[in-house]
């Protein structure tokens, strides 16, 4: 007997049944996600992990909150998933620390010239060639498995990566705010990264289809999702450091 099934023995009848009658939940989200995930993951992993979501769920399930329990198990299944992810991330340290090395130029670029930094830019702050910084950008986005709310939420969100530079400033922010600063920040970026984000958290395009309606190739749709993303954890990190 595996380690699911035994702790699905322990639980009472009624969560049982509930497990039952949702597993196939738990084979949909995983296939959705699948499908935005590097060849890496395996979905037999994200469906393994989502069981436990789904185990959990029918655990602390109250009727009384509101939602449906397939609602609150779509997001307990869907967190679980991702947090299974996070936990195996690949990317060697650094990655993470050329991201920030990264961020830190866009920021500084942004605030001599109050306006977008562009690529050059960029490359030549941080003393390399253009395809060198590329090559970055590509390697960061090897290693980020988000969604529109891991942008927000979470270990290796962009805000919650933001408060290693302000202790504290994340204490009082709810989780409307976070996503309300997020969604702010995503609308000054420049417009092929506005469309990218849009594609790829919106319409929950893959990055080749995005690729295809953009008509660059998947790795340079890959290069501009990357940048959006340490833009915004440039700017996000310079606000939020205001305000603090």
């Amino acid at each position: 007997m595996n380690g699911l099934a035994v702790y699905a023995a322990t639980q009472p009848s009624t969560h049982n049944e509930m497990v039952e009658q949702h597993a196939s939940l738990v084979k949909r989200i995983a296939c959705h996600l699948i499908n935005r995930l590097p060849a890496s993951v395996q979905l037999e992993d994200l469906v393994q992990a989502g069981m436990i979501g789904l185990l959990e769920a029918a655990r602390n399930y109250d009727e009384c909150q509101g939602a449906s329990f397939e609602t609150y198990a779509g997001i307990r299944i869907r967190g679980s998933m991702l947090d299974e992810i996070r936990k195996n991330d690949w990317a060697p340290r650094s990655v993470h620390r050329k991201a920030r090395m990264v961020a830190e130029a866009v920021r500084e670029i942004e605030n001599d010239v109050g306006r977008d930094a562009r690529d050059t830019e960029i490359a030549e702050t941080l003393e390399m060639s253009l395809p060198e910084y590329y090559k970055i950008l590509q390697d960061n986005s090897y290693h980020k498995v988000l969604s529109f709310e891991d942008l927000g939420i979470g270990d290796e969100s962009i805000l919650e990566t933001m408060s290693d530079n302000a202790p504290g400033i994340l204490d009082g922010l709810h989780r409307e705010d976070m996503q309300r600063l997020l969604s702010d920040a995503i609308a000054t970026l420049p417009e092929r990264e506005r469309l990218v984000m849009a594609l790829y958290y919106d319409e929950e395009l893959n990055l080749r289809e995005i690729g295809a309606v953009m008509g660059v190739s998947e790795s340079r749709v890959s290069q501009i999702h990357s940048q959006a993303v340490i833009r915004l954890q440039a700017r996000l990190g310079h606000r939020l450091g205001s305000d603090n």
